[in-house]
């Protein structure tokens, strides 16, 4: 076999990792596997954090600092949960410190999206199907209300919105990443839903069901 066939299929190897093995070889001092997940979950941290500052500064600086948290952090990672779970824990912990601490920024909004799903799918069931410039600005303004409602309300209850209806987690997963039961995740997520309805509406009108 060439070397060139042979690097061809062990970086094919690589690319097949999933994140449990990745996280077993980062755990054991590799530095590349834990950059291989950085490189997969960078972008989702991201949008999470920048769900729950608003501001994309603090966002930018809690996801770095969670990133060398869960490298520290790899050896004692017992892979009972899945990576991006774990990451999430540490991403919201570090956002309520920051937040307790008071060295978070005010929070600043952009009509563009931060990525991931849009936010404007889920609590208020925005959507627009078609490329027309004055829907898609429509959207962008709308996208812009929802996320100042978001900011509106309390921590655990963006948190546990962005977790769901933003990211699309499951209860167990929001769970695990919030630290809480599931029963207790259904009751919070419907209070935290109708906080939004309630924020929204004095500039978007009721909300649908």
């Amino acid at each position: 076999m060439s070397d060139t066939r042979a690097d061809q299929l062990a970086d094919a190897s690589a690319v097949r990792r999933t994140d449990a093995e990745l996280a077993a070889a980062g755990g054991q001092g590799d530095p590349a596997a834990f950059g291989e997940l950085v490189l997969r979950h960078q972008d989702r941290a991201f949008n999470l954090a920048f769900r729950l500052t608003g501001n994309r500064e603090d966002a930018a600086d809690a996801v770095q600092e969670a990133f060398l948290k869960a490298y520290r952090g790899m050896p004692s990672f017992r892979r009972q949960s899945s990576f991006y779970t774990w990451l999430f824990r540490i991403v919201v912990n570090e956002v309520r410190s920051r937040r307790r601490s008071g060295s978070s920024r005010r929070p600043s909004f952009s009509l563009d999206a931060a990525g991931g799903r849009d936010p404007a799918d889920a609590p208020a069931g925005l959507r627009s199907n078609g490329p027309d410039p004055s829907e898609q600005a429509s959207l962008a303004e709308r996208r812009q209300i929802v996320e100042e409602a978001l900011q509106s309300l309390e921590f655990d209850q963006r948190a546990i919105i962005a977790l769901r209806d933003i990211e699309g987690r499951d209860y167990a997963e929001i769970a695990e990443v919030l630290g809480c039961p599931q029963g207790t995740v259904k009751s919070r997520l419907h209070r935290a839903r109708m906080a939004l309805k309630d924020a929204l509406a004095p500039k978007l009108g009721p909300m649908p069901q």
